[in-house]
């Protein structure tokens, strides 16, 4: 077993690829005509993003749209750079909303959190040193 995507479902596909793609440099790998379903280029382990109709088709019982929700869900996407600053600061340039600076954790890793416009909750972090 191994960890293939992250999906996270959104209001506007096109609109998220283009974000991640302003904010972090992340080139959109594929995007279906349909405009429900994409990719990023981002290694081994693709991010991906799905529209809200088609989790409604996938979840009978529906799903949290972090889109609507007034706090971040309880996971979140996290990107590992070497320049936490930078990316935090290219990410509240191309709209997202920062819900916490960059800051040295005890263990030596810098990290910050920011909001994107879709809801998405994403942590911009150093790699961990071993």
């Amino acid at each position: 077993m191994k960890l293939g995507y992250t999906i996270v479902y959104v209001p506007d596909v096109a609109a998220s690829l283009a974000f991640f793609g302003k904010a972090f440099g992340l080139a959109t790998r594929f995007l279906h005509e349909s405009g429900t379903y994409g990719e990023l280029e981002t290694g081994p382990t693709t991010l991906a993003f799905a529209a809200h109709e088609l989790g409604a088709m996938n979840f009978e019982g529906g799903h949290v749209k972090a889109s609507e929700s007034a706090r971040p869900l309880g996971m979140e996407v996290a990107l590992v750079t070497a320049d936490v600053p930078a990316a935090h600061a290219g990410a509240l340039r191309a709209g997202a909303r920062e819900l916490a600076p960059p800051k040295k954790k005890p263990w030596g890793q810098e990290v910050s959190y920011v909001r994107a416009p879709d809801g998405t909750l994403i942590e911009l972090c150093t790699p961990v040193e071993a």
